[in-house]
């Protein structure tokens, strides 16, 4: 009984340094980012008619953090990736853990194609809608603050649903998930991300059909790279478990 206590306090000092670790990676690619994020500022609203405007001082902090911080976010990516690889693989063989290590840069490409997703595909589509609507009914003038809160409101989200590929991939690799329990949860997993799509994007068929398909087809695609990661898997442990027969013998 001891000896668990010690074993789950040095689990728990570990997580804690990898915690840390990625804490302290997403703090330094902040400073980065709010150094550059004039830039990032300009280049953002480069497709805007008029200048945004701000209500207060604290406005402009919150602009420029924010856009730091979905920067700083994608930059730490890869290191909490890394860093959750190196938690979990002493439980791995070293196959498992050469396999699962290549799947760090995908992390951070993933994210980076959802996040480019909502901003060039998605977030023109919306905006454009919502303008329509004000055209003769209303005179728009944007707020830094609401601007930008409703940009990162549209493409964070896809930053993190593209992850849903390769996360089963991992999580299939591990043996945590499986294809069967995926293809069970399939229609409540159509219900969720359906409900998401419409709560995301204004009331009309076309830009409800836009998220949605690309939705569905992530998650269609996680299950197919699933299929064929635990099909892999079972061939592996067949062979070793014929290999040990045979050697036994």
């Amino acid at each position: 009984m001891q000896n668990r206590d010690v074993h789950l306090t040095e689990h728990l000092k570990e997580l804690r340094q990898r915690i840390l670790i990625t804490l302290g990676a997403f703090v330094l690619f902040l400073i980065v980012s709010f150094v550059f994020v004039e830039d990032l500022y300009n280049w953002l609203i480069r497709d805007l008619e008029s200048r945004l405007t701000i209500l207060g001082p604290s406005d402009i902090l919150w602009v420029f953090m924010i856009i730091s911080g979905v920067f700083a976010l994608a930059g730490t990516i890869p290191v909490a990736a890394f860093q959750l690889w190196r938690f979990v693989s002493p439980a791995l063989n070293k196959k498992e853990r050469e396999v699962t290590l290549r799947f760090i840069p995908g992390f951070f490409l993933l994210f980076i194609f959802g996040i480019a997703f909502g901003y060039f595909v998605l977030f023109p589509i919306v905006l454009g809608f919502l303008m329509s609507l004000s055209v003769d009914h209303f005179e728009t003038m944007f707020t830094a603050e609401k601007y930008f809160g409703f940009m990162i409101n549209l493409t964070l989200p896809f930053g993190f649903l593209f992850e849903m590929p390769l996360i089963a991939l991992f999580l299939t690799r591990l043996g945590i998930l499986n294809p069967m329990s995926l293809i069970k949860a399939r229609k409540y997993s159509y219900f969720v991300l359906v409900i998401v799509s419409i709560l995301i994007t204004p009331p009309d068929l076309v830009s409800d059909i836009l998220v949605i398909v690309p939705l569905l087809l992530l998650f269609e695609v996680s299950l197919s790279l699933s299929k064929i990661v635990y099909k892999k898997k079972l061939r592996e442990e067949t062979t070793v478990k014929e290999l040990g027969l045979s050697e036994a013998r």
